[in-house]
């Protein structure tokens, strides 16, 4: 039995480098365990849109879908700030690309 290790290109913030990032300034991924995808704005439909292709994209990007474990609404009624935000928190494992880089693994070692 032989264990191999396999090698995750990953950003400072720990997330695999060529992950589809949200694409409006306003979102971001945030930190772990089950890291926040943050999608904010003065519209919730806008905010629910992004964030739907967002998860396509990376679905996509990744080769199965994303697991999400919760969708959290919050708001923040700071002057200046947009209103809603809109968090999926997803796992970690996916947003480093680890099911796109195992698969990619067997694939060369099963040549």
């Amino acid at each position: 039995m032989s264990e191999e290790t396999i090698q995750l290109e990953l950003n400072d913030s720990g997330v695999a480098v060529d992950l589809p990032m949200p694409a409006n300034q306003r979102d971001q991924v945030q930190e772990v365990p089950y890291r926040p995808v943050e999608f904010r704005d003065d519209d919730l439909p806008n905010a629910l849109e992004r964030a739907a292709s967002w998860l396509r994209q990376t679905q996509e990007w990744l080769g199965e879908a994303v697991d999400v474990i919760a969708v959290h609404l919050d708001y923040d009624d700071t002057k200046g700030s947009p209103y809603y935000a809109l968090k999926l928190l997803c796992n970690e494992e996916d947003l480093a690309g680890v099911p796109r880089v195992v698969r990619e693994h067997d694939r060369t070692t099963d040549e």
